[in-house]
């Protein structure tokens, strides 16, 4: 009787374990196109085992197996592939982020407003021709002057654009860190709740656990992360080399504003002391940027190199030092070639028409209010009287085309009962001298008198060398769009090789989106080869179970009518 109904006990248990085995393969096909879901594998194991005799010396143990049961129901996952999925996925997200950027810098070089920018560079040049032929005629005066308004206008346009972009951008870069803040926290939350299920060591809390591998895997497309699970089921997050995720909570990431750009820039709130102006940022920007050092991963991070820290001047591509600035930060660089151009433009122009020479001073010089101009022994730029040209009234200074709205072309100075009239250089420390986009206009002088337009002689003749000169500029190649550029252009080339260089960044981060794409496709293959459900594979095992219910069932029938018939037979 022991015997029989010890067999009726395994039989149950084969009933049991085929039953909940049959329960999790459709809970897998349920789920087979369940986004983040990772199919749960049965593994059985033997029951204890009932010793009937010891073994001794010469014989073996004499022991009676109690059946079959659920050992475990395994979480498929490998974390290796993880690990890897995670890093080039982040790859992925900082490339595909810096050619997202790339092109539309570049959508915005060649479609503003419906109109290459091009095409304002090649006006303006026509009209400076047509002004070579009469350069005393008014319409043609008048021409140029329309042409360089709009010009200035149109670069004013695109210049406000990469602006705005760049406002556009870091609104994204916002947004993003306050994605990453709400994926720590849940992280942490969902460990707790985790490790209370798994307590008893007899539950696994699947589908929690499945909710933080996917929050873990899009937090990896954000910033570059290593993860960490101990022996309770807690997972640990460190972020570019920081804790994020940890034992007690998440550190969570704070935004501070630049004061003038209103830029932001994330930093990690528990290492910062924000009353002392000390910031730890979260993203080093200013590393070498490279695959083998894994500093080429996390979208945050690219927006931020793409947008730059400030707004481009033509000043930052004069040496190699300021170029350093914005050397690969795309939208920064391409303002700055902007106002480079435009600076080119406007002070050769002005310089054709209003030359200045060099001027040693022989003692102080002041200014009509007493305020001194330059120190004796001093090196200056000074009109070129014999040369200039001048407008029909014949009045010193001559009127430029293009003036700085917060200062004068010249300052005029008597010397030794001589007038002279200084030029006021740009100084890189003071904007308003500057000739760049924001501070630069057509000159309303000329555009109220056109007669004021520099175009005659002293001797009142037309100066057609003065229109030679305007010409002459638009060929010479003497303009580089960086420190780094071996090869000078004209004005009207720049504009294409800004636009090659842009071409050219792209392809490269597109060339790298495209290759991260397959590597990442292919990692996320084989880890759905491991965690990934196929519906052949589950019908498979289905039948696999059902087969085992059926057979323990039958057994289970068999030891029923056998006791059945022993009972009845003592009666």
């Amino acid at each position: 009787m022991a015997n029989g109904f010890g067999s009726m006990y395994i039989g149950a248990s084969g009933l049991q374990s085929a039953q909940n085995a049959l329960n999790t393969t459709a809970n897998n096909l349920a789920n087979v196109n369940t986004e983040g879901y990772v199919r749960q594998q049965v593994v059985f194991s033997d029951r204890r085992y009932d010793v009937l005799i010891d073994p001794t010396l010469k014989t073996n143990a004499q022991q009676s197996g109690t059946g079959v049961s659920i050992g475990d129901v395994v979480h498929a996952r490998d974390v290796f592939l993880d690990k890897a999925y995670r890093l080039e996925s982040g790859r992925n997200a900082f490339y595909e982020s810096c050619y997202e950027v790339t092109t539309y810098v570049e959508d915005l070089l060649q479609e503003l407003d419906g109109e290459e920018f091009k095409a304002s560079v090649e006006d303006l040049w026509e009209s400076f021709q047509e002004l070579a032929k009469t350069p005393a005629d008014s319409v043609t005066q008048n021409l140029v002057l329309q042409k360089s308004e709009l010009l200035l206008s149109r670069a004013q346009t695109l210049y406000d654009d990469l602006k705005e972009y760049q406002a556009n951008i870091d609104m994204q870069i916002k947004e993003d860190v306050a994605r990453v803040n709400e994926i720590g926290e849940a992280i942490y939350k969902l460990n707790l709740e985790i490790q209370k299920v798994e307590s008893n060591r007899v539950e696994t809390a699947m589908t929690l656990r499945d909710e933080r591998d996917k929050l873990l895997d899009e937090l990896g497309s954000y910033a570059n992360i290593n993860v960490r699970e101990d022996e309770l089921g807690f997972v640990y997050v460190t972020m570019e080399a920081v804790d994020f995720v940890f034992e007690a909570g998440y550190h969570s990431i704070e935004i501070k504003e630049d004061n003038l750009t209103g830029f932001s820039t994330p930093y990690w709130s528990h290492l910062s002391e924000p009353r002392k102006d000390l910031y730890v940022d979260v993203f080093k920007t200013d590393i070498t940027i490279s695959s083998e050092m894994n500093t080429d991963v996390g979208s945050i991070k690219a927006k931020m190199l793409m947008r730059g820290d400030g707004f481009g001047v033509y000043s930052d591509l004069l040496t190699a030092d300021k170029y350093a600035n914005v050397q690969d930060e795309v939208v920064m660089e391409t303002e700055a070639q902007v106002d480079l151009l435009v600076h080119e433009i406007v002070t050769a122009v002005n310089n054709a028409m209003c030359p200045n020479v060099d001027y040693v001073a022989q003692s102080n010089i002041y200014d009509a209010n007493g305020n001194l101009v330059c120190s004796a022994g001093d090196t200056i730029q000074i009109l070129d009287v014999e040369n200039c040209a001048r407008g029909e009234d014949g009045q010193l200074p001559p009127q430029e085309v293009y003036i700085r709205q917060g200062m004068e072309r010249y300052t005029t100075c008597e010397v030794n009962g001589e007038t002279i009239y200084v030029y006021n250089s740009e100084d890189p420390a003071n904007s308003d001298s500057l000739y760049r986009l924001g501070n630069l206009e057509v000159n309303e002088n000329l555009k109220k008198v056109i007669t004021m337009f520099p175009a005659y002689t002293a001797n009142k003749a037309v100066d057609f060398k003065m229109a030679e000169r305007l010409v002459e500029i638009w060929n010479v190649q003497g303009m580089h769009i960086n420190p780094s550029d071996r090869y000078p252009c004209t004005f009207q080339d720049f504009y294409d090789k800004m636009i090659a260089k842009l071409g050219t960044d792209g392809n490269v981060y597109k060339s790298s989106t495209d290759t991260l794409n397959t590597t990442t496709a292919s990692l996320e293959n084989s880890r759905q080869q491991v965690l990934g459900v196929s519906s052949d594979e589950e019908l498979a095992k289905l039948i696999k179970y059902q087969s085992a219910y059926n057979a323990s069932s039958r057994y289970m029938t068999v030891i029923a009518q056998m006791t059945e018939l022993i009972v009845t037979g003592l009666i």
